[in-house]
């Protein structure tokens, strides 16, 4: 869905289960949740430098031990990997934080691999997902996508990424359908009715999509796209003064929504602001060049929009 300002990829950071410990060594359990924490806290360089030291010392080399649960063996030396339980766990976790730097490829390739070490974590899956989704291919991040819901069907974060990309392929019913799932099994998460807010506003249930950003808001004071997503229901109305309040306050919230920029620049087409509209403009264009040919169509049905009202 075009105009929608995407919401933060939605994670599920796995945690280490005392259960799974056994084999594990006390170094790789203390380097995986000093990770955890360092992730938590936004420390994401400190958290990449412990799960890596988490995955080399739960790898363990041994010359003919038995081979306990998953195993690899080197033809060049003839021994063999024994695969500890957390290991596909730090490189799904590790994954995620190279997602967060930005390093798409690395991130797709550490979910790889955690899933070819242990294919049954739903949470892989629906990370991978989402690091698909970011490169451009939705096809496998529905896959991904589908998969984590197979494993777990509980899993609330992969029907909301999964509604909002069928919200960008056009297929609302479809998101609607995941997203009423989601409320089902958790009834207060802001995102979802962000999102629900779009597929209303898709289908051109107005009052519904403001109903749903207004209960976004309630839940999440803070949550920028949920005042862009409500001030975008407001412009469609001609409502221009609670647009640009809604816009106003989103951008306060969040400075780098290309989107809102966008459509703030717009509604002060409309209200005949032009000097600032332009600002808003050269700004949506400076975070996101590629917007340039579809910002030059909406500035020129805006322009026909004022000109039809005087």
């Amino acid at each position: 869905m075009r105009y929608r300002q995407t919401i933060p990829a939605v994670f599920v950071l796995i945690i280490l289960v005392v259960a799974n410990q056994a084999q594990t060594p006390a170094s790789a359990a203390n380097y995986f949740q000093r990770a955890h924490s360092k992730y938590e806290k936004g420390d994401l360089d400190g958290a990449l430098q412990d799960y890596t030291r988490a995955i080399e010392f739960s790898s363990r080399l041994a010359v003919g031990k038995p081979i306990k649960g998953n195993a690899f063996t080197s033809t060049e030396t003839n021994r063999i990997t024994v695969i500890d339980p957390l290991t596909a766990r730090a490189y799904a976790n590790r994954g995620i934080v190279r997602f967060g730097k930005g390093d798409l490829e690395g991130a797709v390739s550490d979910l790889d691999e955690a899933i070819r070490l242990n294919s049954g974590l739903a949470e892989s899956y629906l990370a991978r997902g989402v690091a698909r989704r970011a490169k451009g291919d939705s096809k496998d991040a529905l896959t991904d996508f589908d998969r984590a819901l197979l494993i777990n069907p509980r899993l609330v974060e992969a029907y909301n990424d999964r509604a909002d990309l069928w919200l960008d392929r056009g297929e609302v019913n479809f998101a609607i359908a995941d997203l009423n799932r989601s409320l089902a099994l958790k009834p207060r998460m802001a995102e979802t009715f962000y999102l629900l807010g779009f597929a209303r506003f898709a289908k051109s249930d107005l009052d519904g999509a403001v109903s749903n950003f207004d209960r976004a808001i309630e839940l999440k004071p803070t949550f920028a796209g949920a005042y862009h997503g409500r001030g975008t229901v407001w412009l469609t109305r001609g409502d221009i003064e609670r647009a640009l309040s809604d816009f106003d306050r989103a951008l306060e919230l969040d400075s780098n929504l290309e989107f809102t920029y966008m459509n703030r620049g717009l509604a002060l087409l409309l209200a005949g602001r032009d000097a600032q509209a332009q600002e808003d403009f050269s700004r949506c264009l400076q975070l996101k060049p590629a917007l340039k040919a579809e910002l030059e169509e909406r500035i020129r049905l805006a322009k026909e929009r004022r000109s039809k009202a005087r």
